[in-house]
């Protein structure tokens, strides 16, 4: 008989394991005997769960100082992007609104969801007013909106001759000067005037690249060609030094200049160059960027102060601040040595095209956007005309000349900046400061306008010394800027945060102009003629063509050349003749006038093909002898 199978053993679960509490509990228990007194064992297992717990809590204050920390870095880089970048955060915002603001910044389009896609821009034609191309529009106190490497062109304003620049894409040529021929060199005459109405189209192309190389040889001088068709007298070229410095102190890199100026040599033509001291693109309208060097920014993130500040602790990067003009706070350079040994190795690396009298005028960056002024109007500050603006003293350099200032006055108490001046986009009668009769006619508010506007001034004199100095007896070139806003207000509250003391019981481009004089220099500056509409006038108290007629006769009458630009185009022979009557003034009795004249090309704004009709004429009129009525149509 055969055994039956004994059954297998079914294998028995295991217990599970108890943990947190249970398990706790579980070890007491485990560990005290049945007369209630630990055993042996029980009590090696009570002391390496003791240690256990201790590591325990020690990992966990470790965990809540990491948190701790990692917060404390969150709230400052935060704080940081809502104070200096203007980011419009939450008060309680995490990481992703960081990284929607930052994408929304670079141009991504962020949906609530968190989809992010980009738009694909359309396509933008560039046309061309015969030599005039057509780029964007700028802010109401820009004189030029600058690019990578604008050039500009230059036309008799003085001879029977009528010469005319072209220019290429908004990057590269993009304007047009009319100016008066140097007669101490004929070595490039132009000849005959313009009677072409061909209108073109040009794509947008850039000239210099960040790592200043030509960027496109064949365009350039294919642009360049087609400029000397039209009896092209010279270029006006933009020297970037956030470009040729960029990298290392005093490591200059004029390759792509070196290049580009032989093109122009080639053609036979002048060149008028800028010191672009200035950052250009940091705008929301802007699509290039061309921030200071490197090593500049570099030294900011450790000393914020060589930026100008302004009441609230933000920072501009447009410019550095004046504070450090004599500070060696730059790798153990003062800031005007910084702008000197730029312009000296601009003259000691160009030196055979002054020796021919290929350069013949420099103009000298001395503020925003070239100008001589505060940056008081950054639209990347918030911004919008026709605010008033801010001040801009508020770095401890500025601070420390403030304090010195007041203590000689006798009454250190004034060391501080207006506490009622408002904000950005303030009117001048929402504040204490500049309403009628407000605190800027005040004893402390006449000596801190006074302060404020000798350190531009005292800014001016110091580099303009230099600059004569670099460049010996080349023509030098500064751009005033047109603040006409808030003009007809008893404080001419906008120009007073630009640094010029011009309310209506003063004149505040006197002064400035006797320092200018020192220096021999030509004042560049801005014309508007019928180009701001009335309703834009009454809102903002604006009177460009009071404030025109202030500068340009305070200038004249010391005896400084003028030059003239126009920020928005003119289109028809209307608009052409208010700037030709600024420009040659028919009532003068001295019969004085613009030694030259920028054009800016019209704006994108403008629809349709412009051709050379008016602007044929518009020339003609600026080279007759008079402006007599048979000239109108």
């Amino acid at each position: 008989m055969e055994s039956q199978p004994q059954p297998q053993p079914q294998p028995q679960p295991q217990p599970r394991r108890p943990r947190g509490f249970a398990a706790t509990a579980a070890a007491a228990a485990a560990s005290v005997s049945p007369t209630g007194a630990p055993s042996g064992s029980a009590g090696a297992s009570t002391a390496s769960s003791g240690k256990g717990k201790r590591e325990r809590e020690k990992e966990k204050e470790r965990t809540k100082l990491r948190e701790r920390h990692r917060r404390a870095i969150t709230s400052r880089m935060l704080a940081g992007l809502r104070q200096y970048g203007n980011f419009p955060l939450p008060a309680r915002a995490d990481m992703n609104d960081v990284l929607a603001a930052l994408a929304r910044e670079a141009g991504w389009t962020v949906e609530p969801d968190g989809t992010t896609y980009r738009h694909s821009p359309p396509p933008q034609h560039q046309q061309h007013l015969g030599a005039f191309s057509v780029r964007s529009g700028e802010s109401p106190l820009s004189a030029t909106s600058l690019k990578n490497c604008s050039v500009k062109a230059t036309l008799d304003c003085q001879q029977p001759v009528v010469r005319i620049d072209g220019s290429l894409s908004p990057a590269s040529l993009d304007s047009v000067v009319i100016a008066e021929r140097d007669t101490r060199s004929e070595k490039y005459p132009s000849t005959s005037p313009i009677n072409s109405v061909e209108c073109l189209e040009a794509d947008q192309t850039g000239v210099i690249n960040n790592f200043c190389q030509l960027a496109d040889p064949d365009d350039v001088r294919q642009e360049l060609s087609y400029m000397n068709s039209l009896n092209v007298d010279g270029v006006i070229v933009d020297c970037w030094w956030g470009i040729v410095e960029c990298w290392n102190p005093q490591k200059y890199v004029w390759s792509g200049y070196r290049e580009l100026f032989n093109y122009i040599r080639e053609f036979k033509m002048k060149i008028q160059v800028v010191m672009a001291f200035h950052e250009y693109g940091r705008t929301d309208s802007a699509d290039v960027l061309i921030s200071l060097p490197n090593w500049i920014l570099e030294i900011g993130k450790e000393n914020q102060d060589i930026f100008f500040t302004d009441r609230e602790g933000r920072r501009t990067t447009e410019f550095l601040s004046w504070g450090i003009d004599k500070e060696r706070v730059l790798n153990g350079r003062t800031g005007v040595e910084v702008y000197f040994d730029f312009m000296r190795s601009f003259r000691t690396e160009f030196d055979d095209l002054f020796a021919e009298g290929l350069i013949s005028a420099v103009e000298i960056g001395l503020g925003p956007s070239g100008e001589l002024r505060y940056p008081s109007f950054s639209e990347r500050m918030g911004w919008r005309y026709p605010g008033i603006g801010e001040f801009q003293c508020y770095d401890k350099y500025l601070q420390q000349h403030l304090r010195e200032a007041a203590k000689l006055r006798g009454h250190s108490f004034w060391a501080r900046g207006p506490d009622n001046a408002g904000h950005y986009n303030s009117r001048p009668h929402e504040t204490g400061f500049f309403c009628e009769r407000g605190d800027y006619d005040s004893y402390y508010g006449r000596f801190f306008l006074h302060w404020y506007a000798q350190a531009l001034m005292d800014h001016a004199d110091t580099v303009l010394s230099l600059a004569n100095l670099a460049f010996e007896e080349t023509k030098i070139i500064v751009k005033i800027p047109a603040v006409y806003w808030w003009y007809k207000t008893s404080s001419h509250a906008a120009e007073l945060t630009a640094g010029y003391n011009n309310p209506t019981n003063q004149d505040g481009y006197s002064p400035v102009f006797e320092v200018l004089k020192k220096h021999s220099v030509t004042v560049k500056f801005v014309c508007y003629g019928l180009q701001i509409c009335s309703y834009e006038n009454d809102e903002a108290f604006a009177d460009p063509e009071g404030l025109s007629w202030q500068v340009l006769n305070s200038a004249w009458d010391r005896g400084l050349k003028v030059a003239g630009e126009n920020t928005l185009s003119c289109y028809d022979r209307e608009g052409c003749l208010r700037i030709i009557e600024t420009a040659k003034p028919r009532n003068d009795p001295d019969r004085r006038h613009f030694s030259f004249f920028v054009y800016q090309q019209p704006s994108p704004l403008v629809q349709g093909v412009i051709c050379l009709p008016d602007l044929d004429y518009f020339i003609k009129c600026m080279h007759a002898g008079d402006i007599t009525g048979d000239l109108v149509p």
